[in-house]
């Protein structure tokens, strides 16, 4: 019996093939194709050599395809080859990247996730220089059917092993019930928040909650969630599904599938899911949380992009999605607070805390009245803005 894994041929890159007979006898014999075998044939070797030890493989035939594959790489493509042979519980884990034990935060700026792949290490391993607040490891739609199981090695190995900066570490899981079982390869290996596809309705959202607090066995863990509504039944019930568990941070809203939903067109004036996208971003403030809009597909596009950047924050959302390094920059650039709402941020903020030194119920600025809805508004701006660096902590003495 054979069995392979990983990717090959011409636009390959920082991947490997692997094809795997087990014999029960005859020792371990392993053939390395690459590139580079002259300078990393013999650690290539020696970590699959490890492996096979450690799945107590003791005779087998490994070929190797290489195109210049990390050691993550080689090694989820190995053991999901060797568990198509062999029933183990047993795993291979690579250490942890330092910086990748910490947990996430509720009101963590979330303007831009960016999807990668999840059987694509190309596109993984700069994962830490491509400046988003999120990085999205996807199984879901970007994964062939058939890759999926490989995939999940890969995503779980990425996770422990690559740099992702200062971004959040987020995973795509599939849409249930098959993303219950990706979520064993990712809620022990420090994902930070997970997104749940095509969720229509809180009782989802509660299997993903139970699941994980199973697999992590704490009643209280910190692994953020982050719904995506896909369909008019989602729209519907997108309050209940936002109000579902105190870990959802962030509803988003997939376009794309929504519009197919609907058997329309997905336009670039947005009027067909302009009902959608407002219900969202409504339950998304009622509830307390995060608004957070699709992609924009339109890679080439930056103009267009740029507009639908401007409308989405005017509408409410928060954030929005992007399939492209290139678009990161745009969608921070617009959903950040520009100089004019941090100046009048600043001034109700003030206004309000000489009112508050003052003893007075009553808070205005000039002839506007100033009630705690829009202090709370301002607040947030100035957060931001501080978060970001677009003014100092201290800001508040230029305007003693």
């Amino acid at each position: 019996m054979i069995t392979t894994s990983g990717n090959r041929g011409d636009t390959v890159r920082s991947d490997c093939h692997i094809a795997l007979t087990i014999h029960k006898t005859g020792g371990i014999k392993i053939n390395i194709k690459s590139k580079v075998k002259s300078l990393f044939g013999k650690s290539i070797n020696d970590l699959c050599s490890i492996i096979l030890a450690h799945f107590d493989i003791e005779n087998a035939f490994l070929e190797i395809d290489d195109q210049g594959a990390l050691p993550f790489v080689i090694a989820a493509r190995l053991e999901h080859a060797i568990k198509q042979q062999v029933n183990t519980s047993k795993e291979f884990l690579l250490p942890f990247y330092n910086d990748n034990y910490s947990f996430s935060t509720t009101d963590k700026i979330r303007r831009s996730r960016l999807y990668l792949p999840g059987n694509n290490p190309k596109l993984m391993i700069n994962a830490g220089i491509y400046g988003a607040d999120g990085i999205i490891l996807d199984l879901e739609d970007s994964v062939a059917p058939e890759k999926k199981q490989e995939a999940r090695y890969l995503v779980r190995n990425a996770l422990r092993g690559l740099d992702f900066g200062s971004a959040e570490r987020m995973v795509r899981i599939n849409q249930l019930p098959m993303g219950l079982e990706d979520l064993k390869f990712i809620i022990p290996h420090q994902v930070q928040l997970v997104l749940i596809p095509k969720c229509e309705n809180s009782d989802q959202i509660i299997q993903v909650d139970e699941e994980i607090k199973e697999i992590s066995q704490c009643n209280n863990h910190q692994i953020l969630l982050m719904p995506i509504v896909e369909s008019s039944l989602g729209v519907i019930n997108a309050f209940e599904i936002a109000k579902a568990s105190k870990n959802v941070v962030a509803i988003a809203i997939g376009l794309e599938d929504y519009t197919a939903d609907l058997g329309v067109q997905r336009t670039e004036a947005g009027t067909e899911s302009f009902f959608a996208r407002s219900a969202v971003v409504n339950a998304a403030k009622a509830a307390g949380i995060q608004a957070i809009d699709s992609v924009f597909s339109d890679v080439a596009n930056i103009n267009a992009l740029t507009d639908t950047v401007q409308k989405s924050k005017a509408m409410g959302f928060e954030g929005m999605g992007c399939i492209h390094p290139r678009q990161v920059k745009i969608i921070h650039q617009y959903f950040a607070p520009d100089i004019s709402e941090i100046e009048k941020a600043q001034k109700i903020v003030l206004a309000f805390e000489k009112a508050e030194r003052q003893n007075l119920s009553v808070v205005s600025l000039g002839s506007k009245m100033i009630d705690p809805p829009v202090v709370k508004r301002a607040l947030k701006t100035i957060s931001q803005a501080e978060s970001l660096l677009l003014i100092e902590k201290e800001w508040r003495k230029n305007h003693e």
